[in-house]
Order: C-alpha cells, then structure tokens, then sequence
C-alpha cells in the first residue's frame, strides 16, 4: 500500500509499509499493509514448555549435605540399634542395653563430627588451592566471592553429620527405654529400627529424586545385617564364655 504521507514513507520493523493521513485529533492516522511475505514465527510444540531448561534442579548440588545428613542419621541408627542388641544378647538388664546406647551415641557421633570436619577440610583446602591457581593464571590476586560460596564448609558438614547421627541413635534408645521385659524390649527395638530404616532410606532416595523402593530395601537389609551380625556374634562370644 502506498503511503499517504506528505514527507516521509516510513516502513515497521516487520517490513509493512506505514500510510500516515491526518485525522481531526491527532493531525495523523497510522495504517499498516500487512507484508507479503512475513518473517515465520517459531512456536513451542504441544505439551512443550519454553522455560523447561531454567526448571530442571541439578540433584549433584545436594550430594555433599545430603551424604552428611542421610549417611549420618543411618550410621547412627544402626550403630547403635547393634550395640544394644549386641550387650542384649548377653545381658538382659535395661540398664545395660541403655548405657551401651548412649555410650554408642556420643562417641558415634564426636567420630563422625571430627571425621566428616577432617575430610570436608582436606576438600576445601584443594578447592581454595585451584581457585588461586586460576586467579594467578588470569593475574588477578583475588578469588571471586561468588567462588569463595561454593567452596564446601567443614564446620557445618561436622555439626551436620553429628546432629544426624544422634538423630538416628535416638530412635532404638527410645525403643527400649520404657519396656522392662527383655525379649518384648529386643523385638520392639528391632520393629522401631526396621521403620526408621526404611523412612531414612526413602527420604535420601526422595531428595536424590532415585527409586524410593530401591533405596529403602537396600537401607533395610544393610541395617538387619548389622543388627544379626552383631547380635550372633555377641551371643556367640558370651556362650563360649570368653
């Protein structure tokens, strides 16, 4: 179409051709032919959405405060829970089964504290390492801030694993602690760890978005492998009288 203007034909970005004739309001009307071969336009395909890229989660950013607090928590369910059905074995006295629980429980968790700290800051001490060779590769002296946060921390990875550990030996300590009789005290205990085991084990498999199925089975017959191995051999021992 052609324009009507008295200066100037001007054309949209679209390639149309814009007609400019006055009006009573504005001295000016704008039209626009529509262009004859438009540019094609790119649209997202049934059930396609166009943001999918910036929803995905990269489950790997999980791994280091997932393995403190999942790991943690099942060491300390199973390490304990065997303790006490191990002295359970050949003790049958509450008290022997509870004091060899919380003994479990402290030094478990202090072991787990300091082992995850020494780690963690063999780890970070790398890290830093790398960073500074890059930054002398690009003869900068300084390391990014956004760097220096993604650098892992030993003390939390230490106070975490420890909290998750005393979490989980918390479960069979109150399994036993109000049950006097000494065969009903070793079937609860062993009922409350199989439960535990397995929520412990479908929460990791959850926030690692893996087989909830897979991983609970897997984490429950670890635990009862602890458990008899533990109690046989304890049994065994007490037997022979060594």
């Amino acid at each position: 179409m052609a324009s009507l203007t008295p200066h100037n034909n001007e054309t949209s970005q679209n390639g149309d051709m814009v007609i400019e004739i006055p009006n009573r309001h504005t001295n000016k009307t704008t039209a626009t032919q529509p262009n004859p071969n438009p540019k094609p336009t790119s649209l997202p395909s049934i059930g396609e959405n166009p943001n999918e890229d910036d929803n995905i989660t990269d489950y790997s950013q999980r791994a280091q405060w997932l393995r403190a607090a999942v790991l943690g928590a099942n060491d300390g369910l199973v390490s304990v829970a065997s303790i006490m059905m191990g002295v359970g074995a050949v003790k049958e006295d509450i008290s022997a089964m509870l004091l060899s629980g919380f003994a479990g429980l402290v030094a478990g968790a202090c072991s787990m504290a300091i082992g995850e700290f020494v780690s963690v800051y063999t780890q970070y001490d790398i890290e830093k390492e790398q960073l500074k060779r890059e930054a002398e590769e690009v003869e900068s002296n300084n390391i990014d801030d956004e760097e220096k946060k993604k650098l892992p921390s030993p003390y939390q990875a230490a106070v975490a694993s420890a909290l998750a550990f005393s979490v989980g030996a918390v479960v069979p300590l109150l399994g036993a602690i109000f049950i006097r009789d000494y065969k009903i005290r070793l079937s609860v205990v062993a009922i409350v760890v199989s439960l535990a085991l397995l929520v412990f084990g479908g929460v990791g498999a959850v926030l690692g978005n893996t087989s909830v199925k897979r991983s609970s089975i897997r984490v429950l017959i670890g635990g009862w492998a602890a458990m008899a191995i533990t109690f046989g051999l304890t049994k065994l021992i007490g037997v022979a009288g060594l």
